[in-house]
């Protein structure tokens, strides 16, 4: 078990966020299940939590009822090497979801995510710092991110005054 481990709490859909998870993620699985037990808050041998695993990393989520709901406030960052996983990592978390700016989405379950490229890390982060602004203010514009406009943007040359 590790050391730090990402608790999701969800009004009843803990079960179906974890498997479809588990879907979208390759190298996942389900780690285990507890139901709630007779005299519980919730009913006696529903799902109460899920142990789920995404490329390494542990998660649990919990059917906790409608008193708290996640928020964009915390979110999950996939970091891409490939415009394909960008894409595949975008349509598959925001199907039936929303579609926010600068890479970020809420999937169906309203779990935040940051689908980003690592080439974007290095270009914002360059040591020209104009070249390093015309990447940011082109991410600014975006809704998926795409490599090739962001190494475009910082291939671009500053007009000549």
């Amino acid at each position: 078990m590790q050391d730090i481990t990402p608790f999701l709490w969800f009004a009843t859909q803990a079960e179906q966020a974890a498997k479809f998870y588990v879907s979208v993620f390759n190298k996942s699985k389900i780690l285990g299940v507890a139901r709630y037990p007779k005299d519980a808050p919730g009913p006696a041998g529903s799902v109460m939590t899920v142990r789920f695993r995404l490329l390494g990393q542990e998660f649990t989520a919990l059917n906790g009822g409608s008193v708290y709901k996640i928020t964009p406030a915390v979110s999950f960052v996939i970091n891409c090497k490939t415009q394909k996983e960008v894409d595949y990592y975008w349509r598959r978390l925001s199907a039936g979801g929303k579609k926010i700016q600068c890479g970020w989405l809420e999937d169906k379950f309203g779990v935040s995510w940051q689908v980003v490229p690592v080439q974007l890390i290095e270009l914002c982060t360059d040591q020209d710092p104009a070249k390093a602004q015309r990447v940011f203010q082109t991410m600014l514009k975006m809704v998926k991110l795409d490599i090739a406009k962001l190494k475009k943007a910082a291939a671009a040359t500053e007009p000549r005054r």
